[in-house]
């Protein structure tokens, strides 16, 4: 039996602000910061231990990360990737939620926000919210970079990630941590747990609680369970 351990970061500031944040990288929040903290100390106090792990390039999981492995007091190595980014929200990002639905209505925003397949406005060329000119992503090429996704584009650059570089640890037989995004993890979700377009529409990742995921030989999902302040 293999497991794997997914915390989705911390609360960031933009998430207490209600924004949609997207590719833009924001700090954690004081709240978020503790999320992390607590998820630590219950990996610890639950007896988990790791030998590697994978996040993004945002500063939300990788500060989650750190501080996740500070209190678990473990020096492990960290693969960074691009493909665990958040789904990128286009034009929307930087903008207050509420006043997207006031907008535009429940309808357009819950799509926009949830639907499987919907992208939200395209960001235009030249928009200083772009990535584009981001040193982080100087290696990608110019249409892996995007202006604007669906949850279906986001798992389609995990996917890839996932088969590739995750895995092949896992079944190494190393114990592995992601620290990561609502919908990267939605994306992985959706295939491990062979969801429909539908059904994925309707899952939701607490910040900050580990998610920790149970598979047979052939990385078929046998169970998945959160850890809470229960498991101290």
């Amino acid at each position: 039996m293999y497991k794997l351990v997914i915390v989705r970061h911390g609360q960031s500031v933009w998430n207490a602000q209600n924004i949609f944040t997207g590719w833009t990288d924001v700090e954690l929040s004081p709240e978020g910061i503790e999320e992390a903290r607590l998820a630590g100390l219950i990996l610890k106090k639950a007896g988990y231990v790791f030998d590697m792990a994978f996040t993004s390039v945002l500063s939300r999981a990788i500060k989650t990360l750190e501080i996740v492995l500070k209190e678990m007091e473990l020096s492990i190595p960290i693969e960074y990737s691009w493909r665990l980014n958040e789904r990128h929200y286009g034009a929307l990002q930087g903008m207050n939620k509420f006043e997207i639905r006031d907008k535009y209505g429940e309808t357009q925003f819950m799509q926009w926000r949830r639907g499987y397949a919907f992208r939200p406005p395209e960001l235009e060329e030249g928009d200083p919210r772009s990535s584009t000119n981001d040193p982080k992503y100087k290696d990608l090429k110019q249409e892996e970079i995007p202006m604007t996704e669906s949850l279906q584009d986001t798992e389609k650059r995990v996917r890839p990630y996932w088969d590739n570089n995750i895995v092949p640890a896992i079944k190494s037989g190393k114990k592995v941590l992601i620290s990561a995004h609502g919908n990267s993890i939605r994306a992985i979700i959706k295939f491990v747990e062979e969801l429909d377009d539908k059904e994925i529409e309707q899952v939701e990742i607490p910040t900050g609680v580990p998610m920790v995921y149970e598979f047979d030989e052939d990385m078929k999902m046998t169970n998945k369970y959160y850890l809470d302040e229960t498991a101290m």
